[in-house]
Formats: C-alpha cells, structure tokens, sequence
C-alpha cells in the first residue's frame, strides 16, 4: 500500500543500491515481480533476523514447473535462500551457474571412457 491507502501500482519508483557492484536497482522488474537482488551481478542483501550482510549467488534450481531460482548463501550466517530469476537478470551469470556442475564434476570424467 501506498502511503495515502491506495495499492501500489507495479510501475513504483521503488529502489534499492546493490551491497556488492553499487548499481540502483528497481525494487520492481519488468514484469512487476518485486525483486530482492541485483540483476547485474545478481547479489543480494540479507534482510531475514536483521542479518544485514550480502547473500552470494550460488547456484540455480530448476521448479517442476520449470521455474528457475536463483539459489543465495550468507556471508555471514550461512543461510541459503531462494529467489525467482527475473526477466533481465544477467543471462551470462546464470547460464555459468548453471553449467558449473557439469564442467566441473566432483569426480574424474576419464572414469566414462571406461564404460
């Protein structure tokens, strides 16, 4: 709500300094979805039990219904989140999260030639 009653309309003016590259970012994306990181360097700041440190992306998961979040850990207390990816996050970033477990795999990949 506004601060005269009314609903806040999606096009709010809502804004928000990203804790790691400094960028002001919409507090709303394209979309409307309210936004908690940054969509440049996808960073964010840790607002749960007023922790107030930066959350680092690391990692994605991909929703049954074929939703991707954006996965968060704390700097600080080491609390994972998860967050909904926005239209105009930074694609370069998200696909390297992405592919990471498969170019690098905890075991040697030489191991497949065998088989």
């Amino acid at each position: 709500m506004s601060a005269n009653g009314k609903p806040r309309s999606i096009a709010s003016t809502e804004t928000f300094s990203c804790v790691r590259c400094g960028l002001t970012v919409a507090a709303h994306a394209p979309d409307g979805v309210r936004r908690n990181h940054c969509p440049s360097c996808l960073h964010s700041l840790h607002l749960l039990d007023e922790c107030r440190s930066r959350m680092i992306p690391i990692s994605i998961a991909v929703l049954r219904t074929g939703e991707w979040m954006l996965i968060h850990r704390c700097t600080r207390c080491g609390e994972l989140t998860s967050n909904p990816i926005c239209g105009d996050d930074n694609q370069l970033i998200l696909m390297r999260m992405a592919v990471r477990p498969l170019a690098q795999p905890p075991f040697p990949l030489e191991a497949f030639g065998d088989l």
